[in-house]
C-alpha cells in the first residue's frame, strides 16, 4: 500500500470550502472481504481509454454489500471545464451528512471550446458508462448496488439527466443538484454567453436542433416514475438562472414525484459554507424519509 498527498482547491463553480489529505492504495479490490474491512480509497480508476475517463473511489471502514450505498459526484464547470476534485470540497461534509456511504467522484471529456470535439452527448455518454464500470466493481467493492447521484451546475444537469432519462443503468435510487440547468432550450436564451456555449455544445441552436435540445435536457424526462429529486438554487445566480429549477420544480409537480427543492436567498453560483452544511444534511433527512 502506499500512500499520496493530494491538495487541490475547486477552482470553478464552487469557492473553495477546506484542504483535504487523501490516502490512496494501488488495488482495487479488498484483500480481506471476510473481514471488517478498513477504509479504502482508490484513485484515478479508468473506465474507458481517453485519460480524462477516470474516477475515484472512497470506500469506507466496515463497508458490506449489505449495508454500504453509494453516492456518485458529478463535477461541474459549463461541460467545458472542472474536474473530479470539486468532490474534495464536499467530502468532509457528504461524510458526515451520509455516513456509512461510499462515494465516487467521476471525470468525464469536456468539450473542447477551440477546436469542437467532444460535443453533446459525449458527456453523457462517459456518465453512462462510468457507472457500468462502477456496477462491474461493486461486489469487489464489497458495496451495495444502490446509488444516489449529485452533482452541481453542469454536473446536477449531467446527474439530473441520467437519473430520469437512463434510470435503468444502475440501481438510481434518488438524485440531488446544486443550481443546475435543466431545460436547455430557454437556457439558451439567457444570455449571449449560454447561448454560444450551447450552439457550440450541442451543434446549434435550439430552432436548428430541437431534438437534441430536448433529448439533452433533463425535464424532457421527468414522469410518473422518476426517481426522488433534491435540488436547490440561489435567487442571484448570474450563471445559471432560478427559472431552470423552477421549470423543473413544475414538471415534478406535474407528475406528483417526490422532490425537496430550496430557493436560497442572496446567493448565486455557489453558496456559503455554512448554507452548503445545512443543505446536504437537509437532502440527507429528506432523502432518508423517502427511501426508507
Amino acid at each position: 500500500m502506499t500512500t499520496s498527498r493530494q491538495i487541490q482547491f475547486f477552482r470553478f463553480l464552487v469557492p473553495p470550502l477546506f484542504l483535504l489529505i487523501i490516502w490512496s492504495c494501488d488495488s482495487e479490490k479488498d484483500e480481506n472481504p471476510d473481514g471488517l474491512l478498513p477504509a479504502l480509497n482508490l484513485v484515478n480508476q479508468t473506465y474507458g481509454t481517453d485519460p480524462k475517463q477516470t474516477l475515484d473511489v472512497y470506500l469506507p471502514a466496515g463497508r458490506s454489500i449489505e449495508e454500504t450505498p453509494l453516492l456518485i459526484y458529478i463535477h461541474g464547470g459549463a461541460w467545458i471545464d472542472g474536474n473530479k476534485s470539486e468532490f474534495l470540497s464536499f467530502q468532509s461534509l457528504l461524510e458526515k451528512s451520509f455516513p456509512g456511504y461510499a462515494f465516487v467522484s467521476i471525470d468525464y471529456r469536456l468539450f473542447n471550446l477551440n477546436n469542437g470535439d467532444n460535443k453533446f452527448p459525449t458527456q453523457e455518454n462517459d456518465v453512462l458508462k462510468s457507472i457500468e464500470y462502477i456496477l462491474s466493481k461493486t461486489a469487489g467493492w464489497n458495496i451495495s448496488n444502490k446509488i444516489i447521484l449529485a452533482g452541481a451546475s453542469a454536473g446536477g444537469h449531467l446527474a439530473l439527466l441520467h437519473g430520469y432519462k437512463h434510470q435503468d443503468i444502475g440501481n438510481i435510487q434518488a438524485v440531488i443538484a446544486f443550481f443546475p440547468p435543466t431545460d436547455l432550450a430557454p437556457f439558451f436564451e439567457f444570455n449571449s454567453i449560454t447561448s454560444s456555449l450551447l450552439t457550440a455544445l450541442i451543434g446549434g441552436t435550439p430552432a436548428e436542433q430541437p431534438r437534441i435540445y430536448s433529448a439533452s435536457s433533463p425535464e424532457t424526462f421527468v414522469n410518473e416514475n422518476s426517481i426522488p429529486t433534491v435540488f436547490f438554487h440561489g435567487t442571484t445566480d448570474a450563471v445559471v438562472p432560478i427559472s431552470q429549477s423552477e421549470i423543473l420544480k413544475k414538471e415534478l409537480e406535474s407528475f406528483n414525484v417526490p422532490f425537496l427543492y430550496k430557493s436560497v436567498p442572496g446567493q448565486g453560483h455557489g453558496f456559503t459554507e455554512a448554507t452548503y452544511a445545512t443543505l446536504i444534511q437537509e437532502a440527507s433527512v429528506y432523502l432518508k424519509s423517502v427511501l426508507e
